[in-house]
């Protein structure tokens, strides 16, 4: 008797207008991908972080407690972080006489 083997892969079809396949197919040959590729990958990162954000954070009464007090006390400054919101920004003039 043959033996029945279970397909791993699932179907899925969509409708979708031809001004949104162009702009999939831009950017998955841009990325060097098939349609296929791209789409699922997209559609899977949106599912995942969806469902990141919907998980409840679950936490003992003894953790909470301790994170709680974290949060209340006053924030201290990262020094990587206060010489980061220091520097020009990129797009920013170096020149001083530019800026006039």
């Amino acid at each position: 008797m043959p033996r029945v083997i279970k397909r791993k892969e699932h179907p899925l079809s969509m409708r979708l207008p031809e001004t949104d396949i162009a702009i999939i197919d831009r950017a998955a040959a841009l990325r060097g991908r098939s349609r296929t590729d791209f789409v699922r990958d997209a559609a899977v990162r949106a599912a995942e972080d969806v469902l990141m954000e919907t998980a409840p954070i679950r936490m003992s009464p003894a953790g909470f407690k301790a994170f709680v007090e974290v949060l209340s006390k006053p924030a201290r400054p990262v020094p990587e972080m206060v010489e980061l919101f220091q520097r020009a920004a990129p797009w920013e003039s170096r020149n001083p006489k530019a800026e006039k």
